[in-house]
């Protein structure tokens, strides 16, 4: 079983989370900046079994994507072009950033690792996989 990586895309940088073999878990790797991606993940499939890719789309309350959403979509275009037979799966990003930010301070973390954008978006990854895990998980037991 190959693992899952997660990632929330930004116009500056990209968290990745990745899950264990299992694909129970979901553990935040790294950031890398936007225009390195598509490099850091051709290097990480080389030595890596990865079964699935999961990107966080940004949705407005009302359920229309959002103002972002054109960026991501232009990722996931060019991961189709580049990946054709990693399959790729979105999924709702709302919230991540600030659920991602109140789980750092909840951890007892330092301001200044609060502050840490890098940071927020690397544990935004790993909701936005966790999270797909979770509905994954619920759908089999149906």
């Amino acid at each position: 079983m190959g693992r899952i990586v997660g990632i929330d895309y930004g116009r500056k940088r990209v968290g990745v989370a990745i899950t264990d073999t299992l694909q129970i878990v979901a553990q935040g790797i790294t950031t890398v900046h936007s225009s390195e991606i598509i490099d850091y993940l051709r290097d990480y499939f080389s030595h890596e079994e990865v079964e699935l890719v999961v990107v966080g789309y940004p949705r407005q309350l009302n359920n229309t994507p959002s103002e972002g959403a054109r960026f991501v979509q232009e990722f996931l275009n060019r991961m189709k072009k580049l990946f054709p037979d990693m399959p790729v799966v979105t999924v709702d990003e709302r919230f991540t950033s600030k659920i991602a930010s109140r789980a750092i301070l909840d951890s007892g973390a330092k301001k200044k690792d609060r502050m840490n954008k890098e940071l927020v978006d690397m544990v935004s990854a790993s909701i936005i996989l966790q999270s797909y895990l979770e509905a994954r998980s619920y759908r089999k037991i149906d």
